[in-house]
């Protein structure tokens, strides 16, 4: 008798799904009432009708986007060259006043840091009608010059000069800042502008896509109810003539003979067969408790099986425990054995080696060498 594996049970399982599926497909092929020959056209022709109104809508929602797109992006690319403009021009005017205005010979302490000083200075204290002015090597001090109070006149002239020419510099590029800030007001204001248009009119077509859209809706949904009507009507009155046709028929009379085959007495035609007899089922019930029986006894022999499976493990495991347990004892046996033939050569080793070294220490060398090499002889 062979054992029931896994796999086996798997594969009965999946036989049995099988038969199954063809039992209910069976069921709705031999329906007559339930079975459709045939496709649907029209709903065919709907479905495919939709499907192309749904992506003509899409095509225009990601075509609507896309313009949206394009607008922004361009828009921003206008925004991004102006305010690139105008920090060039920003740069380019603080260039052009650190050259004109902000120059090195313009500071007031550039006479402490300039380079030509030592050449453009005068000897000391060449004027004043004085032949060097020594006086014991001492020139002139401060404020003791000749010259001092125009001096310092010209300085407060090119001072008031200076400070009027940067006021006048500064008005000037205010005033330019001012006409760039209002060209720049004007320019934010037209694109500003331009974009209100082109939304505008972004929603006026979609306003109107919607429009084509909701009336098509409107036609198609028309149609679909007079469509539905009329499918309606005609499932009525196909559904009443199936039931005087039913009502006269062999089916609702429960007339035996019409499930006679005619391929054979032991088949049967599956729509109009009634049932089993009494007989039939008593077989079938015989033949379910035959199989209980045997599956009962199959399994009484597994168990059995697996018992003695179990018993000669079990066995064949304190086998090996006893061996290797022996084993263990011989082992620890032969170690003692060594370790007491190791200990007793050590000691003659040891007694040898005192007795060479007494025999050393007691005869000459030449005699000592003589006697070993006849030992080792």
């Amino acid at each position: 008798m062979e054992v029931a594996q896994p796999k086996d049970l798997a594969q009965e399982a999946r036989l049995t799904n099988r038969r199954q599926a063809e039992l209910c497909r069976q069921q709705r092929v031999f329906n007559a009432r339930n079975r459709l020959i045939g496709g649907d056209t029209g709903a065919w022709d709907v479905q495919v009708r939709d499907q192309k109104i749904k992506e003509a809508t899409e095509k225009a929602r990601h075509e609507s986007f896309a313009a949206e797109m394009k607008q922004n992006d361009k828009v921003l690319c206008l925004l991004e060259d102006r305010a690139g403009r105008d920090q060039r021009a920003l740069c380019r005017a603080i260039n052009e006043f650190q050259q004109n205005v902000q120059r090195p010979e313009t500071r007031r302490e550039f006479d402490l840091s300039d380079p030509l000083a030592l050449r453009k200075a005068l000897p000391a204290r060449q004027s004043d009608h004085d032949v060097r002015n020594t006086v014991s090597g001492m020139q002139k001090f401060l404020g003791e010059d000749l010259d001092f109070r125009e001096r310092r006149k010209c300085q407060e002239e090119q001072s008031r000069e200076w400070s009027l020419q940067q006021r006048q510099e500064w008005e000037d590029a205010r005033a330019e800042q001012k006409c760039a800030e209002d060209l720049y007001t004007q320019t934010r204001l037209q694109f500003d502008e331009t974009a209100k248009n082109l939304q505008n009119l972004q929603s006026a077509a979609q306003k109107a896509v919607c429009a084509a859209v909701k009336d098509f809706n409107r036609t198609q949904a028309l149609e679909s109810a007079e469509r539905k009507k009329q499918e309606k009507k005609q499932e009525q009155e196909d559904n009443l003539a199936e039931i005087s046709h039913l009502l006269r028929g062999d089916l609702l009379s429960e007339n035996p003979r019409q499930a006679a085959s005619s391929f054979g007495p032991h088949r049967v035609v599956p729509d109009r067969w009634k049932g089993m007899s009494q007989e039939q089922l008593e077989q079938i019930r015989l033949a379910q408790k035959q199989q209980v029986q045997e599956k009962l006894r199959l399994r009484e022999e597994e168990y059995q099986r697996d018992l003695d499976w179990d018993r000669r493990r079990v066995q064949g495991a304190r086998a090996t425990l006893l061996l290797e347990r022996q084993q263990q004892r011989q082992q620890r046996l032969l170690r003692r054995a060594l370790d007491s033939s190791n200990l007793s050569r050590a000691r003659e080793q040891r007694l040898q080696r005192k007795s060479m070294n007494e025999l050393y220490r007691n005869q000459p060398t030449e005699e000592y060498f003589a006697q070993f090499n006849t030992r080792s002889r």
